[in-house]
């Protein structure tokens, strides 16, 4: 069997992903079906942290710009609801039988340990699935932003970033008809043209340490695989 191409990932996740053709919340087979993927990958030797979003619960961004909630109530409103999701998946994942630990940027004993890197580290070395919550425990950051910094922390070989669309598209797919997707794509003209990858910090952030980015589709069963072992899927940006 071919090896992985990366041997430790940092998945990010995003909320929406986990709300199916629901339209919120969490969709249980949507998360079934992400579990049983990550448990694929596990099972070549891949060590697999995860950062996931809450969007599918509350955005705190949207919150502050069109409800006038402020900014930073907002932002820790939707790392609350980051923990939520995060659980979930821990859940999902335990009852499949892979064996996870749940890390909060923000104390909260009683549900997950807090961010440790060293312990983090640890738990990836003993085959235990990491998932980061409460983003990076500040406002004003995107889960985007915390998946670049724990994976550089963390000393991971790529991010790896799960969305609704297989790659990064000149203009919105779901929009446009005419928007043309891209392969490969360098840090700089990801910032210098706007595009929707991740937040600008996010990607200058792993511009900054070499660490590439791949945008593609979760919803397609097996892409995860696909992707670790270096076939051509999604965007890559590098």
């Amino acid at each position: 069997m071919t090896k992985p191409k990366y041997k430790r990932i940092v998945l990010k996740i995003s909320g929406e992903a986990l709300q199916g053709k629901k339209g919120h919340g969490i969709d249980p087979d949507v998360m079934l079906s992400i579990a049983r993927q990550i448990k694929e990958i596990k099972g070549l030797g891949v060590e697999v942290a995860i950062v996931i979003g809450g969007g599918n619960i509350f955005r705190g961004l949207e919150a502050a710009t069109g409800k006038g909630m402020d900014r930073s109530i907002a932002d820790y409103m939707g790392m609350l609801a980051t923990v939520f999701n995060g659980l979930a998946l821990q859940d999902a994942l335990e009852r499949i039988g892979v064996f996870t630990r749940v890390q909060t940027a923000i104390e909260m004993r009683a549900l997950a340990e807090s961010y440790i890197r060293r312990r983090a580290i640890r738990h990836l070395e003993k085959k235990r699935v990491v998932i980061f919550v409460c983003g990076t425990g500040n406002p004003y950051f995107t889960t985007d932003t915390t998946a670049a910094l724990r994976a550089t922390e963390i000393q991971a070989d790529v991010v790896l970033k799960a969305t609704k669309v297989d790659g990064v598209y000149t203009k919105d797919p779901m929009k446009a008809k005419n928007a043309r997707k891209y392969k490969k794509l360098k840090y700089i003209d990801v910032l210098k043209r706007g595009l929707k990858v991740m937040d600008a910090t996010a990607v200058s952030l792993c511009m900054d340490n070499n660490l590439p980015i791949i945008v593609f589709n979760i919803n397609k069963k097996g892409n995860i695989k696909k992707v670790v072992m270096g076939a051509d899927v999604g965007t890559l940006v590098y």
